[in-house]
């Protein structure tokens, strides 16, 4: 099987001039006309945000920005300026956003990575190889945030989205948890804001030194009239990340200078699990770190040795009324940065590699002794190769008896994959699993996927692949899977159509996979209608979908059919109606959806009604949601999942979630809630506090998580972290006694040592 993978990879590669050459009306990178130049300076300027320095007269003024939304090709509303400087070490970037009404500028939220959809923002987007795909991002706002992220798939594969936070398992499209070393200042006034950028050429993967002909393009977002600007047009349906239309920046050297750097870090922690028979308190020191070696100026190594993931945002905890695993995602810095290399799949639901199965087992900390990751491109070839060894989990019974909750595991993965123009790629994956303790107990994964860009509006995606585990029987007994789709996207009209076939034996056990054994078809037809002459209204969407996953005898499992309107206000206010759901649902077997409540097999078919709706999100003020009521198997259900969130200033944010459902069936009924409460506080963009507590009552667990960070450079730092679980059930219905279940107090300090310097 591995040969044959092998060769099949090893055709579609080959295949590139003959695939180039294929494709309809290709609108590849370097279409448009617009070109910027970078002018040399023998002096970098002082980065403040103020923008006098004598450097900047000499650059030249990149100006005519257009509208994205909501009047597509119109000039800006504000005056916008740019300017773009390069030294030997790094790249400048000036904005001046005039602003007639600078009292309104939307400042926005003060740390680093914030969401840039609900606030006054600027974003600088580099293709630093031209191919039209893939960019480096990097933004801010008025309260002087460092937001950047990676490009891939020209915003695609698991939903672009635009300006929005990216955690969609193994990632695509874009990825906003990727943190480079660079630096940004903003200032006010009452003509408006502006912002200074260093971006050092270090951070930045490109061919190699000399001259340089990059994709750039930049955004401004003026929010109080939910207003999108670009310096290269885009047409309203696509984003700031469709590469392919970006301008160009010529007239610059670029340095062949390889990054070095290494960060270490130390740990210091306390915990104890209240669930042990004989809970003791346990202290610990640790070290690690981590380390970044350019092998070449487009090839990167990542080291990590006692990887640690302290810091990380702790899951946002979800209410389960399916028969099915909920998603959760990747909020690991390692394995997010330079996610979507290893992207392959369906996004939640068949994803061939799912990094969280890494390192987290039954809920579980699994130790990590080392790992290793290369990206980047051999010639016009993009790889990826990911390798980590996870320690040995054991776990100490009530009666002293030891249990091993996970053997040690090795795990890897093997990307490689070319990109043509016009969105087009064709690639492959391998993943591995290994038991280094166990010889004979492995699974392996094999998959090739491909995209193909007709023109502007027409997108083809598929893949296929194969498992291979010791005892199921392989492709022909089951190990198989594919899928295929098509979209249509124009200003007017969002189509598409897809098919996933899984078979009853497939099993990618380092992938996520929900359900086994299936056929699905998705159809989804939606129209933008736009009333220009209303001021306060922007569109009408109505639309419909149907979605349908059979067992592979044909037997209905689960099916909607949604009949939708969404109404989109000027100001970003948001509702839809009516939200009409015809669904089914197929149960082969009994499904114990409560404790104690079982519904019988059969099939049920209902109506139900959803609807959801946002305020001004930019506001200070504002609130979102959504609410269901209709029938459910044999009976009915009622709920809604609710946030209210508030900001003052650029300072302090708060938000409160409440999701409720009551439940209504012959077996039974039961009510189901979950309150969560999430505020931070951030001193400067770099120093914060922030705060997360969650109570579910299907597990009575009231969690608290607060972190403090004191970050630097790239996401390095300081952050001092507290964790406490407190059940609140009952021995006999939960299984655990009253009272705390864990508590974790850790202080972690990262730094990060620049030794190319």
């Amino acid at each position: 099987m591995y040969r044959i993978f092998q060769g099949t990879l090893g055709f579609i590669l080959l295949l590139n001039p003959v695939l180039l050459e294929a494709q309809v009306m290709s609108a590849g990178p370097g279409t448009t006309t617009l070109q910027a130049e970078a002018a040399r300076v023998l002096r970098a300027p002082v980065l403040d945000g103020l923008l006098d320095d004598a450097e900047w007269a000499s650059a030249q003024t990149i100006e005519n920005f257009v509208q994205r939304e909501p009047n597509e090709g119109e000039s800006v509303s504000e005056r916008t300026e740019v300017k773009v400087l390069y030294d030997d070490d790094a790249l400048y970037v000036g904005a001046w956003m005039y602003d007639g009404d600078a009292v309104n500028i939307v400042l926005g939220e003060t740390r680093r990575d914030a969401p840039l959809q609900q606030t006054d923002a600027f974003v600088v987007v580099l293709d630093t190889y031209r191919d039209g795909q893939n960019a480096f991002v990097f933004g801010t706002t008025p309260a002087g945030i460092e937001y950047d992220g990676q490009v891939t798939n020209e915003g695609q594969g698991g939903g672009g989205g635009g300006m929005r936070r990216q955690q969609i398992g193994s990632g695509g499209g874009f990825n906003v948890n990727w943190d480079g070393s660079w630096e940004v200042m903003t200032s006010r006034n009452q003509e408006g804001w502006y912002a200074e950028f260093r971006i050092p050429f270090s951070t930045l993967r490109y061919d190699q030194g000399g001259a340089q002909e990059w994709g750039i393009n930049f955004g401004r977002t003026i929010r109080r009239r939910n207003e999108e600007a670009v310096w290269s047009p885009i047409p309203r349906q696509f984003n700031l990340y469709r590469v392919s239309l970006a301008g160009t920046l010529a007239g610059f050297e670029a340095p062949q200078k390889r990054v070095f750097t290494v960060s270490p870090y130390g740990l210091m922690g306390a915990f104890k699990d209240y669930t042990e028979a004989s809970p003791d308190a346990e202290a610990s020191f640790q070290m690690g770190g981590d380390a970044k070696i350019g092998l070449t100026q487009s090839l990167t190594l990542d080291l990590t040795v006692n990887t640690d993931f302290a810091q990380a945002e702790v899951d946002d905890q979800q209410i389960n009324l399916t028969r099915f695993p909920l998603f959760f995602p990747e909020k690991r810095g390692f394995f997010l940065e330079n996610a979507g290399s290893f992207s392959v799949g369906d996004g939640q639901s068949a994803d061939l590699f799912f990094s969280r199965k890494i390192g987290l087992a039954q809920g579980k900390v699994v130790p990590i002794k080392a790992g290793a990751r290369m990206t980047g491109k051999v010639g016009d070839v993009q790889v990826g190769f990911l390798n980590i060894q996870a320690g040995e989990l054991k776990e100490v019974g009530s009666g002293g008896q030891t249990t091993i909750v996970e053997p040690s595991t090795n795990f890897g993965v093997t990307r490689v994959f070319r990109e043509l123009g016009n969105r087009t790629r064709f690639g492959g994956i391998l993943v591995t699993k290994f038991n280094t303790a166990k010889t004979g107990d492995y699974n392996l994964t094999y998959g090739l996927d491909g995209r193909l860009g007709v023109g502007d509006a027409i997108t083809f995606d598929g893949w296929l692949s194969a498992t291979e585990t010791p005892g199921f029987g392989g492709i022909n007994n089951g190990e198989y899977a594919f899928s295929g789709s098509a979209n249509y996207q124009t200003r007017d009209w969002q189509n598409a159509i897809s098919y996933r076939e899984v078979g009853d034996s497939f099993n990618p056990e380092v992938g996520f996979l929900p359900r086994k054994a299936y056929r699905f078809v998705s159809v989804r037809l939606l129209r933008h209608i736009r009333f220009p002459e209303v001021s306060w209204f922007r569109e009408l969407r109505p639309h419909i979908s149907w979605r349908e996953h059979w067992d592979l005898n044909g037997f209905s499992e689960t099916r909607q059919v949604h009949i939708d309107n969404h109404f989109e206000f000027s100001n970003g206010a948001f509702f839809q109606l009516p939200g009409l759901n015809i669904t089914g649902e197929g149960l082969q077997q009994p499904f114990e959806i409560r404790k104690g409540i079982v519904i019988p097999a059969g099939s049920y078919n209902n109506v139900d009604f959803q609807f959801r709706f946002n305020t001004n999100l930019s506001a200070p003020l504002s609130v979102q949601g959504t609410a269901d009521a209709g029938g459910f198997y044999a009976g009915n259900r009622v709920g809604t999942s609710t946030t209210f969130n508030y900001r003052f200033q650029d300072k302090f944010v708060a938000s409160t979630r409440v999701s409720y459902y009551d439940v209504r069936l012959p077996e039974g009924d039961f009510k189901t809630s979950l309150i969560a409460v999430k505020g931070s506080y951030s001193f400067t963009p770099r120093i914060f506090v922030a705060a997360l507590l969650q109570y579910n009552e299907q597990t009575e667990n009231f969690g608290t998580n607060v972190r403090f960070g004191w970050l630097d450079t790239a996401g390095t730092g300081l952050n001092i972290v507290l964790n406490d679980t407190e059940h609140f059930g009952s021995l006999e219905r939960t299984g655990f006694a009253a009272g705390p279940q864990v508590r974790q107090l850790i202080i972690k300090y990262t730094k990060m040592i620049d030794l190319a310097r």
